[in-house]
């Protein structure tokens, strides 16, 4: 009888190792905010992340339709880019001074509801610096967020200062969507699937174009096939890091005027 016992909690431990074993992807949609359509985007029933453009005129209301669905929102920071491309309202330049910096980042967090991180949007030029890096840090880690690295430079700065400043940091592994032929949707969905089946994880990023929606809208129904699971952003944070949305809340920039 012993020993039945014994095979049987072998049997259990190797099932929910397994099962706990199975390769994890997270795919955050970027710039949610400016199209009615992007709504549809946020329908889909996968536990995508939204992420959200400050100051957009659909922006607040695709954030809340994510929160109701049980979404992920992460605030899609505007960040200055190499190539001199217009950042829309409430981005962060290389230019800015502490203060300016901070008040731009909170204001942004503001509009946002229910954000828990924060990505940047571009940001060729702005993460490749210390300073402003240091500071998005600095303040990430007061108020909490998280940061997910777009990585649209290779010379980021932006995970050396999330160390340095004890903030929650993940990075991007794919573009979904650079090309949108289906074609190229699918070569970049299978790299993601390869990188997490050989890493437990990975992240992609895509965005609300209509071809991206119609590519997941097919794709995200074949994962259990495949044997990979979606899960939101949230679930590659560290035990230790206790999520806290960070819309309409009061900024906190007092103490660095």
């Amino acid at each position: 009888m012993h020993g039945l016992l014994k095979l049987l909690f072998l049997c259990l431990l190797v099932c929910c190792t397994s099962v706990a074993a199975k390769p994890q992807i997270a795919i955050i949609i970027d710039d949610i905010g400016y199209q009615r359509s992007d709504l549809d985007m946020v329908r889909l029933p996968y536990p995508l992340t939204i992420a959200v453009l400050p100051f957009t005129p659909y922006g607040q209301q695709s954030a809340q339709l994510a929160y109701s669905q049980r979404k992920d929102v992460m605030l899609h920071m505007p960040m200055q880019a190499s190539n001199g491309k217009a950042l829309g309202p409430g981005g962060l330049t290389h230019d800015m001074n502490r203060v300016d910096f901070t008040r731009q980042l909170s204001y942004a967090l503001q509009d946002i509801p229910y954000a828990i991180g924060v990505n940047n949007h571009m940001g060729s030029l702005l993460t490749e610096l210390d300073q402003p890096m240091s500071w998005l840090m600095q303040y990430l880690k007061q108020r909490q967020l998280f940061f997910v690295d777009s990585l649209t430079t290779v010379h980021s700065r932006a995970r050396y200062q999330a160390e340095q400043h004890g903030v929650t940091s993940l990075s991007r592994h794919v573009f979904l969507d650079n090309d949108v032929s289906e074609d190229a949707l699918q070569q970049q969905f299978d790299l993601l699937i390869r990188i997490a089946k050989r890493h437990n994880r990975a992240i992609a990023i895509g965005h609300p174009y209509p071809e991206t929606y119609r590519f997941l809208q097919q794709r995200l129904a074949e994962l259990p096939e495949l044997g990979v699971e979606l899960v939101p952003i949230s679930a590659f944070l560290p035990e230790h890091h206790r999520v806290i949305a960070a819309g309409f809340t009061a900024p906190a920039i007092a103490a660095l005027e």
